[in-house]
């Protein structure tokens, strides 16, 4: 589990921007900024200066992500030019903050993910099926999208992505939802860089394949890549079947080059069957 949280909060910050009608091609650069400068920040610091890089990354995600909803919808340039231009800046940054992987995680944030959760009433060897990660996951996730979900913001988020003319004759403010649609996928970026510190326990500065990993899942778990259709519940057990392709090409000892090409190729026909099925379900005469 400890493993399949970068990328479990990879897909959330790509299924929230997909299901508002968008995609986020910065999601894996903002990961590795993230990752580098709470790296960075913790490397040689006290255990109450690690408590605060935490809600400053959240933060700082927060604010990238609400930079690329913003540029979208100020310049109404689209948003996979956006958020691919953003990536190569973020790429920069992050090259900047640290030039090859170092710096460290904080103790107690290790311990967050490391081991088991002790369920009282379970026997012990029970407890190696609650995994302190998935637990941090779980949590993490119902604290952002529940509340989310059941909210008018979630609703416009769902309708933008939908019919985005339809939602602005309706009334919904689909400037302001775009923004905070791409400024949730900023936190969770940051959820995955801080969570990806925290796992290797230093900053990683070049993204890994967080990108196509996060669109292939999201495709995969039901989410509809023109909007308004999914949830995020498929998209995270579909990325946890990604991870155990790749688990299972491990334990037959197929070369590690050939399991890459393997899983790219996996990806690479998710994402290709999903813009096929939008393709297919849109509307005769319809414009692509």
């Amino acid at each position: 589990a400890r493993a399949v949280l970068p990328y479990a909060f990879a897909v959330a910050a790509q299924t929230v921007v997909v299901i508002a009608g968008g995609i986020d091609l910065s999601v894996a650069a903002m990961m590795a900024l993230t990752s580098v400068t709470a790296a960075s920040m913790m490397n040689g610091a006290s255990e109450e200066y690690a408590l605060f890089v935490v809600p400053f990354v959240l933060a700082m995600g927060l604010v990238l992500g609400a930079l690329n909803g913003i540029l979208i919808v100020v310049t109404r340039v689209p948003d996979i030019v956006v958020t691919l231009a953003m990536l190569f800046v973020l790429q920069g940054a992050a090259l900047l903050v640290l030039g090859a992987p170092g710096g460290a995680a904080a103790e107690w944030l290790k311990a967050s993910v490391i081991g088991t959760v002790p369920v009282p009433g379970l026997p012990d060897w029970a407890d190696a099926w609650v995994p302190k990660a998935l637990v941090l996951l779980v949590v993490c996730l119902c604290i952002v999208w529940i509340p989310l979900r059941r909210s008018r913001l979630g609703l416009s988020i769902y309708a933008i992505g939908s019919n985005e003319l339809a939602a602005f004759r309706s009334g919904v403010p689909v400037a302001r939802t775009r923004i905070i649609a791409y400024a949730l996928s900023g936190l969770f970026a940051a959820l995955g860089g801080l969570s990806l510190t925290i796992s290797t326990g230093i900053g990683a500065p070049i993204p890994g394949p967080y990108l196509l990993a996060s669109v292939a899942a999201v495709v995969l778990g039901g989410v509809a890549l023109g909007g308004g259709k999914g949830g995020l519940l498929g998209p995270i057990i579909a990325v946890f079947v990604l991870r155990l392709v790749r688990t299972d090409l491990t334990l037959l000892a197929i070369d590690p080059n050939v399991t890459a090409i393997i899983e790219g190729l996996i990806m690479v026909a998710v994402v290709m069957f999903g813009a096929f099925i939008t393709m297919r379900s849109r509307p005769a005469g319809a414009t692509p």
